[in-house]
């Protein structure tokens, strides 16, 4: 048994316009723009969406959006999605991108949320 929610919505950006959608984001969700320590991709718009991480990601590619699902057993998660019709994409660290029918792009990672909140909202699965 494991428990998985949504856990964040991300701004797919080409790394050499991530500042100015930064910037664009900030403004027009009226939160501000904080560089992620330890994670130079990500500038988090903290406070956003209530109980949802909401950033903008520096990528090599298209602009997109994409969701991230934490979890307390990755493995687990992936196992799920992936029975339920998701495709492995790539691996990164302990980030597993898959694509789900349809063709977007999610990411199982972790738990990052604070405890409290994961565990208030995290559904449990068998």
């Amino acid at each position: 048994m494991h428990r998985s929610r949504l856990f964040g919505i991300f701004i797919d950006t080409p790394a050499t316009e991530a500042g100015a959608a930064a910037n664009f984001w900030s403004a027009a969700l009226g939160v501000p723009a904080r560089p992620v320590a330890g994670e130079e991709q990500f500038t988090a718009l903290d406070g956003a969406v209530p109980d949802l991480t909401v950033d903008v990601q520096a990528i090599d590619d298209a602009p997109r959006y994409h969701v991230d699902i934490e979890t307390d057993d990755v493995a687990a998660e992936v196992a799920r999605l992936t029975a339920l019709g998701a495709e492995p994409v790539s691996r990164w660290l302990e980030c597993h991108t898959l694509r789900a029918p349809g063709g977007h792009l999610l990411c199982v990672v972790p738990v990052h949320s604070e405890l409290e909140t994961f565990q208030r909202l995290a559904r449990t699965w068998p």
